[in-house]
């Protein structure tokens, strides 16, 4: 019997306008196999494991931390006697693509790389990392001016310093200034796809744009996220709108049109199918009193 490894495409936060959760979790007999469309990354602070990305095997001690990009399966192992204590941290794609999908964004982080998902830190590096999760998880749980801006400049310090790590530990030959991308042809289709949903984005136009028959963009979508095109245009663009119907006073209609929907039945007939409610009913039962 095929096993399907777990889809998880939700998490605290993820349909407001920062969608970002850190937290502490204690495995004492590891996690299943599954995948996501979120990133994720974890910091081991005590005990001792393993974890398998995409079939690859590291071991998980004190100081170890790992950097799970979209739609990786991967899996979680407590060793016997043992309990991994580790920061947990999921977020969006979006927060890495805000300069556009260039600079600071840190958008080729996301994309197929040879380079190891994980590194260990040790030493003063193991200390400053430490100190960065630390604080981002105070600035999380707190209040105070400029705190997301905080968070994404701590997220973004912390993804550096674990880049520039792993790289020290690979042998000079095989530590290019940027890593080979094997097949990377999907993901700039599906980072456009990110920036542009609210826009009347088609298989057709991507066609056009990436040189790829429409037919063969809908199999790797599918292939790559295990979503269908539409439904996977349709989510992002339903997360915005949970967001937006939460965050602001736009109209349903408004809302509907903001996030690429062009016509308000549809919108409010797909919101009712996924959500299980309909947008007015949503934003009363989210919004805090």
């Amino acid at each position: 019997m095929t096993h399907f490894p777990d889809y998880l495409k939700t998490y605290p936060n993820v349909d407001t306008t920062f969608p970002f959760h850190i937290g502490i979790h204690s495995l004492g007999r590891g996690f299943r196999a599954h995948r996501h469309d979120f990133l994720e990354l974890s910091y081991v602070i005590e005990g001792r494991g393993s974890e398998v990305v995409n079939n690859v095997r590291h071991e998980m001690v004190p100081g170890t931390f790992t950097f799970v990009q979209p739609y990786q399966v991967h899996e979680l192992f407590t060793e016997p006697g043992s309990t991994l204590l580790l920061y947990n941290c999921m977020f969006s794609m979006d927060l890495l693509m805000d300069a556009g999908g260039h600079g600071d964004g840190l958008a080729e982080l996301i994309e197929p790389s040879s380079l190891p998902p994980y590194t260990t830190f040790t030493g003063g590096m193991a200390e400053r990392t430490r100190f960065l999760i630390d604080d981002m998880m105070r600035e999380y749980e707190g209040s105070e001016p400029w705190r997301l801006t905080l968070l994404q400049a701590r997220l973004k310090e912390l993804l550096v310093c674990f880049d520039r790590e792993r790289r020290k530990h690979l042998p000079a030959e095989a530590a290019p200034a940027h890593a080979a991308k094997p097949h990377a042809s999907v993901w700039p289709i599906i980072h456009h796809i990110h920036r542009n949903y609210q826009e009347d984005v088609t298989l057709t136009q991507l066609s056009d744009r990436f040189g790829m028959s429409a037919s063969r963009i809908s199999e790797v979508i599918k292939e790559k996220t295990g979503q269908t095109f539409v439904h996977f245009l349709q989510d992002l663009r339903l997360r915005h709108a949970s967001s937006l119907l939460i965050s602001t006073d736009f109209s349903v209609v408004e809302v509907a049109l903001e996030v690429g929907f062009g016509s308000y039945k549809t919108f409010a007939k797909i919101f009712r199918e996924r959500k299980g409610m309909a947008p007015l009913a949503y934003r009363k039962a989210k919004r805090p009193v």
